[in-house]
């Protein structure tokens, strides 16, 4: 059954002028629902662009390092906490999503087929995953963790061979002891994922239609039908754009990178703001000390803002 998220009637833009220092000039546009919205507490700036399409950052908190690709140049850096962007991969084999566990492993999905987990000092790569039922995967894009260990990850077309190996485009979940399931039917382009701080709702988001989508965690790698968590706002003139990436705070709220921008939802499907960058956002994630600094790629870029809540680790 599909339900809606809640339309609101007026949308209030929130300017925020960004310092020379930072490069960068930008409009933080935030919907304004009663008084119920999250809206940004810094202003936008931009670390670092050139880049060809930046894609999976992720926080490691040890060595306060953001991690995160460019997918065409088949490259994962790394902005270090001076600042800096250096390369930690040159060789990634298209990885996409990228998230660091709690026990400091730093997993990625490589659209070239496969799942798996980096060294983080030399940057070798481990697979954890190549194939389903003896064919290799579409071309892996984005991934979550439970809280067992094992990891659910999208595996829309994007960058995949014609025909496609899989007879789906799917989510997959590689249990604790590596055996591999297929865990939703064909989706229309899934990609951004993630689980609620309980880990009882697993949220999907598909780049091909509207409407994002939500399953209840019945056991670890089993999962009830989705249901309409809730539609997007959508950019003047359209009416089916999906999103990409998905983030969630400690309280639930989802962070859902879009045409207009990073919207952000309730666990209850209720839009509580937008915030708009210079260029379209492919992905996001929170990290810093606080864990309170939003970090999203969006296309040739990578930027940065203060937020109100921490997010989720």
């Amino acid at each position: 059954m599909k339900g809606t998220c809640a339309c609101w009637s007026r949308l209030v833009c929130l300017t925020l002028s960004i310092c020379a220092a930072t490069a960068c000039a930008t409009t933080v546009a935030v919907g304004q629902p009663a008084d119920d919205s999250i809206t940004p507490i810094g202003k936008v700036e931009l670390v670092q662009d050139g880049f060809a399409f930046t894609e999976g950052p992720a926080w490691e908190p040890q060595s306060k390092r953001l991690f995160f690709t460019d997918i065409p140049n088949t490259a994962i850096h790394q902005l270090a906490s001076d600042g800096t962007v250096t390369t930690f991969s040159a060789d990634s084999k298209h990885n996409n999503g990228l998230v660091v566990t709690g026990d400091g492993k730093l997993l990625g999905c490589q659209m070239d087929g496969q799942v798996v987990q980096y060294d983080l000092e030399t940057a070798t790569a481990t697979v954890l995953a190549s194939q389903f039922e003896g064919k290799r995967f579409n071309a892996p894009n984005d991934l979550t963790v439970d809280s067992q260990g094992g990891i659910y990850f999208t595996d829309p077309l994007f960058r995949a061979p014609t025909p496609l190996p899989q007879s789906a485009q799917a989510v997959y979940y590689i249990a604790p002891g590596g055996d591999v399931s297929r865990v939703s039917t064909d989706l229309p382009a899934p990609n951004g994922i993630g689980l609620s701080p309980d880990g009882k709702r697993l949220y999907v988001c598909p780049s091909k239609q509207a409407e994002m989508l939500v399953y209840d965690v019945t056991a670890p790698g089993k999962l009830s039908p989705p249901r309409t968590f809730c539609t997007l706002q959508q950019p003047a003139g359209s009416s089916d754009t999906g999103a990409d990436g998905i983030a969630l705070d400690v309280h639930g709220n989802l962070y859902i990178t879009t045409h207009i921008g990073v919207q952000i939802y309730s666990p209850q499907g209720k839009q509580r703001g937008v915030v708009s960058f210079p260029e379209q956002p492919a992905n996001v994630c929170f990290g810093g000390d606080d864990w309170q600094t939003m970090y999203v790629t969006a296309r040739t870029g990578l930027y940065r803002v203060k937020m109100p809540i921490p997010g989720l680790h």
